[in-house]
């Protein structure tokens, strides 16, 4: 089997307070997300644990390996929203549909049962991620929209590209019975 498909090598689980290390790491190994301090990566792990997610493999000692990881959230007063801060696979488990699976696995929480919309921001260079997002609105028959939501000069003194937000949705997934 490949890993990130039905490979149960990689496991996705949710995140726990000693994954902020190799968090921290993997976000560095993958430009260009922007990389974030070590204690932003604590909070992913912890505040938002119940709607990020983190994509492990053992090694041959039974260590697990940080491989992939969704930081995400449902943002106040937006029940039917997941927003997607940052996606992240390692180099060996790309071109898996890893990424697409570890969506997936956030939507079918329970946590998520009123998610309808999935909203990312996106910088007009990162094919990597309109891709990724394109085609999993695709698989679930979602429709797609964007538009400039933060701008280079406006928002960011010249120092970050655009970045556009894409919506994907409404659509249906169906979430798990446990938390």
């Amino acid at each position: 089997m490949t890993p990130g498909t039905n490979d149960p090598a990689i496991l996705l689980r949710v995140p726990k307070a000693e994954d902020a290390a190799d968090l921290h790491r993997l976000v560095a190994e993958c430009p260009p997300l922007d990389p974030n301090s070590l204690y932003c990566n604590l909070l992913h792990c912890t505040h938002f644990s119940a709607t990020s997610v983190a994509a492990v493999s053992k090694d041959s000692h039974g260590r697990e390996h940080l491989v992939g990881f969704i930081s995400a959230y449902i943002p106040p007063g937006q029940p039917e929203t997941l927003f997607v801060w940052q996606v992240a696979v390692a180099a060996e488990a790309r071109g898996q549909r890893l990424a697409a699976r570890m969506l997936d696995n956030i939507l079918e929480r329970a946590v998520c049962q009123d998610v309808r919309y999935v909203d990312t921001t996106i910088t007009p260079g990162n094919e990597a991620s309109w891709g990724l997002f394109r085609s999993w609105a695709r698989h679930h028959d979602a429709p797609t929209h964007s538009r400039v939501i933060f701008e280079r000069d406006r928002h960011f003194e010249g120092r970050h590209d655009d970045e556009h937000l894409m919506r994907i949705g409404p659509f249906e997934i169906a979430a798990e019975s446990a938390t």
